[in-house]
């Protein structure tokens, strides 16, 4: 930390902090006359259709919104100085150049840069730059603030070896920083193994397996914003997605990108992707799996193909006073190579009359007439071949056919012969069908089969780019959903094993990846925590060994000794009133307090902090001065974080799952939300995991 000192040779006092507020307020005000000049752009005078004017004033509102200063997220957080110059017109001079790193672009009224934006090249270095790797640079400053306003600094002269190596404090200041509101940026704090990750090139597809606290979310939006800064017209064109485990969570981290100026990016939970019907059912867990394993696309191959009959009848076609004929066996040979070449039904039943329309002008051809694209396509409309292409290749509706596969035990069983077993085929079939789709009580597993249905009739879009977080938890036929919208594009696949709390959570990452057809994805793995304090880490990975033998503990670089407090107490009325109390107590300290419990608990918690006149949130709901305490049933919990977390009676989070070792992996969730504070409350034994 740095504060003014005397220049004894000027015999005046200098203040190096006051010239860097300075420089902040200069970019500011160029900031504010960046976004004035857009502003005052005239559209009248353009000319073209008012399609393109409409299109032209979206794309400046656009950007109006995306130089908008935010007045307590700081423009720029570091700077770097070179040792030598980087600008080819400063190169001859010989000396080093300075550049302030921060969440966006600023220049000047002459085009000269006041801050460079995170992602430039020229800022990488600010990530990844050492002493044993200087990357030219001779000091890295970083900035601390408070409340927006430039309270500190400190510098690491990267090029001096006299210089020792020190945690940097303004760091972990920023780090540690109370949590209040949604999810914030990373973007001052981006450790060099999370920088690999963000800048990782577009054409590759990239897992990230990352233990609690390691910013495996943030690293993925993050990577989000860098891409389309790198790529913006492509992305532009072709899209990005960030889909998440549930709306709660998307609200949590919906501000992180407009943050980084990054406005155009959709988000949606893969039930939101897949919405072709309404959910209003719910399976059993052993339904939930099968229908979710990958062996369900092949049985709605055939159940979508089931219908596809060869011809026993020639194809009739008049054309005024002429008739021509296509055998049957000609048919046969067109529709046995449509079905051969593996193409989408409903592309195939679309080139199929003209395949037909073909042979007849063929037989037109032989028959002395010259016709040309016009007749084919006259004859492609004919009533004949119409009716032919109706019966030899019949029209399928998506949800219709998911319907009658789960209501008609004859069908699924033709469909699903050698594929499910008859247990598996009982297992899945509705005990009551619903006499039409409309009515049926549709599962979250049976949108899934619909949308893979969909998809065999007609190609799914392609998106240039999907973030896909708390991926453990996706079904082999989720992954295939979600493949089918990168499926021409690259994905970033962010999850932890360990977390995976669904019947059929991921087993591990390349059987992943193979479901989402990318299996030659890159797997990177980020062990060293940043948001949960060492002692509560340690306390939590008590459970590793039995609910992902395979991964290696997480470790953390936050030391806080007295984070974890782990109380019994007694099994009776008073048991909620304790859990009050240290929510009461949470509440004392700065930042947001989560109280984690059992889902079938909440209610029960819910009214005693009524009764004790204690405000509480649902997950997701933004902070206010009145209101730091969310109240999150263990399902919401995950990719949540708390300053100080209250988890109310683990026994009964790991017994609200169907078996113990997702009760487990819930619990681990829980127990590793707190980013400063963990109390643990029980009446009941803990888990003998725990020790």
């Amino acid at each position: 930390m740095h504060s003014p000192t005397t220049d004894a040779t000027a015999g005046a006092t200098t203040d190096p902090l006051q010239r860097e507020r300075d420089h902040l307020a200069s970019s500011r005000a160029a900031l504010k006359a960046m976004r004035e000049d857009v502003e005052s752009l005239d559209l009248r005078d353009v000319t073209g259709t008012w399609v393109s004017a409409a299109v032209l004033q979206n794309q400046i509102e656009q950007r109006i919104a995306a130089l908008a200063d935010l007045a307590h997220t700081p423009l720029f957080f570091g700077r770097l100085d070179y040792l030598h110059a980087i600008s080819e017109d400063l190169s001859e001079g010989g000396g080093g150049e300075r550049f302030y790193i921060g969440r966006r672009h600023v220049h000047d009224a002459d085009g000269d840069p006041m801050v460079i934006d995170w992602r430039a090249p020229v800022s990488q270095p600010f990530y990844r730059a050492s002493r044993k790797d200087p990357m030219d640079v001779e000091k890295r400053r970083r900035f601390g603030y408070t409340g927006g306003e430039l309270t500190a600094y400190e510098d690491e002269n990267l090029s001096d070896p006299a210089e020792a190596d020190t945690r940097s404090a303004l760091l972990a200041a920023e780090i540690e920083k109370p949590r209040v509101g949604p999810m914030r940026d990373i973007v001052a704090t981006i450790q060099p193994e999370q920088d690999e990750i963000v800048r990782a090139d577009i054409t590759g597809t990239v897992c990230v397996q990352g233990a609690p606290g390691t910013g495996k979310t943030a690293v993925g939006l993050h990577r989000v914003a860098y891409l389309l800064y790198a790529h913006r017209e492509r992305l532009a064109r072709t899209g990005t997605l960030v889909i998440g485990p549930n709306r709660s969570f998307l609200h949590y981290i919906e501000q992180v990108l407009p943050a980084l100026g990054e406005l155009d990016v959709a988000q949606a939970t893969v039930q939101e992707l897949v919405a072709h019907v309404e959910v209003r059912g719910a399976d059993s867990a052993e339904a939930a799996r099968i229908k979710g394993d990958a062996r369900m696309a092949e049985v709605l191959r055939r159940a979508v193909r089931s219908g596809i009959t060869l011809p026993t009848e020639p194809c009739v076609v008049v054309r005024g006073s002429r008739r021509w004929r296509v055998p049957a066996y000609e048919l046969v040979e067109i529709i046995e190579e449509l079905k051969g070449r593996e193409i989408r039904y409903g592309a195939a039943a679309e080139a199929l009359p003209q395949r037909i329309a073909h042979a007849v002008l063929l037989k037109m051809e032989q028959g002395g007439e010259a016709p040309d694209d016009r007749v084919q396509d006259a004859v492609a409309r004919n009533t004949a071949v119409k009716a032919a292409v109706k019966a030899c290749w019949p029209p399928v509706d998506p949800v219709k056919l998911v319907h009658r596969l789960l209501g008609d035990a004859e069908f699924l069983a033709a469909a699903a012969d050698g594929i499910l077993t008859a247990e598996e085929q009982r297992t899945v079939l509705w005990a009551k069908p619903a006499r039409s789709a409309k009515t049926a009580q549709w599962s979250a597993a049976d949108a899934v089969l619909v949308d893979e249905a969909a998809d065999l009739v007609q190609r799914t879009p392609s998106l240039g780019h999907v973030v896909v977080d708390e991926a453990q938890d996706l079904s082999p036929m989720q992954y295939r959903a979600v493949g089918r919208r990168c499926s021409t594009g690259s994905a970033t696949v962010l999850g932890d094993l360990a977390q995976g709390t669904t019947p059929w959570a991921t087993a591990s990452w390349p059987e992943a990846l193979h479901h989402l057809g990318k299996p030659s994805a890159h797997i990177e793995e980020l062990t060293q925590g940043f948001r949960v304090p060492d002692e509560v880490i340690v306390y939590a990975s008590r459970l590793l060994p039995a609910i992902a033998p395979g991964l290696a503990p997480a470790t953390s670089v936050r030391e806080a000794p007295g984070s974890l407090t782990v109380t019994p107490v007694a099994d009776d009325p008073t048991a909620t009133a304790a859990v009050v109390d240290a929510c009461r107590a949470a509440l004392a300290h700065e930042g947001s307090t989560g109280l984690i419990a059992a889902d079938a608990r909440i209610p029960l918690l819910a009214d005693a902090l009524t009764a004790a006149g204690l405000p509480f949130l649902d997950p997701g709901t933004e902070t206010t001065a009145e209101a730091r305490l969310t109240l999150v049933p263990a399902s919401l919990a995950k990719g949540l974080e708390y300053d100080y977390v209250v988890l109310d009676e683990p026994a009964a989070v790991v017994a609200g799952e169907p078996d113990e070792r997702t009760g487990l992996r819930r619990l681990y969730v829980a127990l590793t939300r707190a980013v400063s504070g963990l109390h643990v409350l029980h009446a009941q034994p803990l888990p003998p995991q725990l020790g």
